[in-house]
């Protein structure tokens, strides 16, 4: 999603297109135009909406066993620290920790003014490479961890049919998968629809963790309505917006050279250490700057 001065800015340009005597007779570059404006006006409608919108972020451990899901860790505390630094609120939802200390899976709430808008091209695969502090023979492992920001959805904007939802109740486990309290108060809701699951069970009462469950299901929900009209406009345009593929990998954090690169903008930066404790607005400003 481009920023609304942008998005302005084109429509004007159509606009004066419309004003243009010439293409009074080109019917296809009339309809062309027409296509456009309106698709464009649906998009700052869209940007307003979700400029200040809170967020959820999930993070999750792809390839590389326990390397990656320390790096999963890693991210999250990048994150957090971020928020921090901005003056924005983290309320964790749903997590599954390792015991080495690492997380499976990670999954949480940003509140705060400008949330989405700094965030919003953090998602995608990101790759690490480096020296595991277990491996004896110095290889250096190469491991994947999905981030995905969701704007967050509204109850207004997503009505959840209470008979498309499923909703199981379990003991919360902790790290191995023990029991850690003998009531059910962990939640699993699955969407019958899509066949959407979500868990959570970081919180004591059954109730919350049933709140917290549909809050991530509605943005998740908003998420795939907002990937399904954007691959209808591309259908209808006969190309692809690549933007929206979330499996793309976006960024390697290589630790042997002390290099983070973003592969979206060919751009470079170093002192990884200092990103990962939550100083990562240099890379935020020019990711912003560069897709917008």
């Amino acid at each position: 999603m481009q920023d609304i001065a942008n998005l302005e800015k084109k429509l004007a340009e159509l606009e004066r297109a419309f004003q243009d005597p010439s293409i009074f007779n080109d019917a296809q570059k009339i309809q062309q135009i027409s296509q456009e404006y309106a698709k464009i006006k649906r998009e700052i409608e869209q940007a307003k909406r979700q400029g200040d919108k809170n967020i959820i972020v999930e993070i999750r451990a792809g390839v590389g066993g326990d390397e990656a899901d320390l790096f999963a860790a890693d991210l999250y505390r990048m994150y957090t620290k971020y928020a921090q630094k901005m003056g924005w609120r983290v309320a964790p939802l749903s997590s599954n920790k390792t015991s080495l200390g690492g997380f499976k899976e990670v999954v949480f709430e940003i509140t705060g003014s400008g949330a989405w808008d700094k965030l919003k091209y953090e998602s995608g695969v990101h790759r690490v490479q480096r020296i595991p502090t277990t491996e004896k023979n110095g290889r250096i492992h190469t491991s994947t961890i999905s981030v995905a920001i969701l704007p967050e959805a509204s109850s207004v904007e997503i009505e959840i049919n209470p008979k498309d939802i499923k909703i199981d109740t379990f003991c919360s486990s902790g790290n191995g998968g023990q029991s850690v309290n003998t009531t059910y108060s962990a939640v699993r809701i699955t969407h019958l629809p899509t066949g959407l699951v979500i868990s959570c069970q970081d919180e004591r009462s059954q109730k919350q963790n049933k709140e917290k469950g549909l809050t991530i299901l509605r943005s998740k929900l908003l998420a795939m309505e907002e990937e399904r009209k954007q691959k209808e406009e591309a259908r209808a345009r006969k190309e692809q917006i690549g933007r929206a593929m979330r499996v793309e990998k976006i960024r390697t954090y290589n630790f042997p050279q002390d290099r983070i690169t973003d592969h979206r903008i060919k751009e470079e930066w170093h002192n990884i250490e200092k990103f990962l404790e939550g100083n990562i607005e240099p890379m935020i400003d020019k990711m912003k700057e560069q897709l917008n």
